[in-house]
């Protein structure tokens, strides 16, 4: 079967360099093309680990609040407290809807008092914000602004990135920002992005600047052997980051996504899910987002879909990721597991297109 690309799926402003990169595979995210990898998984993951790799994520889309009552606005739409976020700050958030089940586990930026992004995964959170923004009477516009994340990662980004936009750069702290230019480009850079080996997102501002943008990176990044990569997904495993849509199921809410430190339900301020989230929280989450040590020495399957995790014949959770880490030795999986069967602690059992494969439980991150 061959899948035919459509108006509803867009091309990103670096669309054109990463091909030219070698872009072999890539995936629909919030309607656009999002790469997975230029053919080498493992050297692409041993770039982001030892040296630098710039990646296309410009389906990482923001959605922004802006207004006389964006900051209003944005707290209700969020279960955490932003009352004291200052202006070139983001905060990692769970948005949830009334039931306290999650909608999006966003980064929102404060650009002032009336501009706000949230920073999505893969989603149609648009939507919800503009619905809820409206039925509530909020002087706020909700849109999609003309921005387009290019991520610089690894233990190199920081010099990568100070020497295309100075040394004040490297005292940003995480998810915190400046709106700069290079050479008339507009970006905001941004410590962040979805690996824990350290870098940037650059939030390009113009769209048609987007091969400028990419190859004046490249440029930068030539004496430190910057090559292309993506959203590592040995990586994140190993790290233990959270993928929405990905790990997460239907009902999934941020207590059974290791996203308790996010959530604050009893600030003052009403939100979307508030009384949900209080009572999810004094009941204690149905599941647990854990890692998984699987008794084999290698895999070689593709995960298209969830494998069910079972403990005595019955199914007690699923499992999302998995990947063969040479840090950590082993067959190492995610997975959303019933809390009873994660505080027993028992070896439990995978379905794979392979068979059952035993497997043990462990808390994450991995390393």
């Amino acid at each position: 079967m061959r899948l035919v690309q459509s108006p509803r799926i867009r091309e990103s402003c670096f669309y054109e360099r990463s091909i030219a990169a070698g872009a072999d595979s890539a995936g629909p995210y919030n309607g656009m093309i999002l790469p997975y990898s230029y053919g080498d998984p493992v050297a692409e993951h041993q770039r982001l680990m030892h040296g630098v790799a710039m990646w296309d994520v410009a389906a990482e889309r923001q959605v922004e609040v802006a207004g006389p009552d964006a900051a209003a606005c944005v707290q209700y739409l969020t279960a955490r407290d932003l009352s004291t976020m200052k202006d070139g700050q983001g905060k990692y958030v769970a948005v949830c809807n009334h039931a306290g089940e999650l909608l999006n586990d966003p980064v929102l930026l404060k650009l002032n008092d009336e501009q706000f992004w949230f920073s999505i995964a893969d989603s149609d959170y648009l939507m919800f914000a503009q619905a809820i923004a409206g039925e509530r009477g909020f002087d706020v516009v909700v849109s999609e602004p003309d921005v387009s994340p290019l991520a610089v990662q690894g233990p190199m980004a920081e010099d990568v990135v100070a020497s295309m936009f100075g040394d004040e750069v490297r005292a940003l702290k995480y998810f915190w920002f400046l709106e700069m230019e290079f050479e008339d480009i507009p970006v905001v850079v941004c410590r962040s992005g979805w690996s824990k080996q350290g870098g940037f997102e650059l939030f390009l501002r113009d769209g048609s600047r987007g091969a400028d943008l990419w190859d004046a990176v490249a440029e930068a990044g030539a004496p430190y052997d910057i090559g292309p990569g993506a959203p590592n997904g040995i990586e994140r495993i190993e790290s233990g980051l959270l993928s929405y849509g990905g790990d997460t199921t239907d009902g999934s809410n941020p207590f059974e996504c290791g996203m308790e430190r996010y959530v604050q339900v009893d600030i003052e301020p009403d939100f979307v899910g508030k009384a949900a989230l209080q009572r999810i929280k004094a009941e204690g989450p149905a599941r647990l987002f854990v890692g998984l040590v699987l008794a084999e020495e290698a895999i070689d399957w593709p995960m298209g879909h969830r494998e069910e995790v079972l403990l005595d014949g019955r199914v007690v959770g699923t499992m999302s990721g998995v990947a063969n880490s040479t840090r950590v030795g082993a067959v190492i999986g995610v997975a959303q597991i019933e809390t009873p069967v994660v505080e027993a602690g028992p070896t439990v059992e995978v379905c794979t297109p392979a068979g059952l494969m035993s497997a043990e439980i462990r808390r994450l991150p991995f390393c």
